[in-house]
């Protein structure tokens, strides 16, 4: 099993910006980090994905060419740069870990606990 502790979260305001961190332990034997969000009373969706060498990325349109994900070389640590933010982005956001590339949330095995971000208008 493997730990995923994600960080960063706040309450700002539209337009503003927020880094949130997941931090993995443990045996990551891993293909890719993913980024979802749920919203209250929301299904979760997908953010943002990355592989370990950090060559390739994927984004939900709702946050194409705001967000950025990347990945802290040789470490097991994934950001989730926001910039622009829009009060739609208010949600729990969750990092998690997939043995292969995808979008779906039934495809990652492992998840973190989640931090929270509020965008007020």
């Amino acid at each position: 099993q493997v730990q995923l502790v994600e960080s960063g979260g706040g309450l700002v305001q539209a337009g503003d910006s927020l880094r949130l961190t997941c931090a993995a332990s443990g045996r990551i034997g891993s293909y890719a980090m993913g980024w979802f969000r749920q919203g209250t009373g929301k299904e979760r969706e997908f953010v943002a994905a990355i592989n370990w060498s950090g060559g390739s990325t994927s984004y939900a349109d709702s946050v194409k060419g705001r967000f950025t994900v990347s990945r802290e070389n040789g470490k097991n640590t994934v950001y989730l740069q926001m910039d622009s933010l829009k009060p739609e982005d208010t949600a729990k956001y969750y990092c998690a870990l997939s043995d292969r590339w995808s979008i779906k949330a039934s495809m990652y095995t492992d998840w973190g606990q989640g931090t929270q971000v509020t965008v007020s208008s």
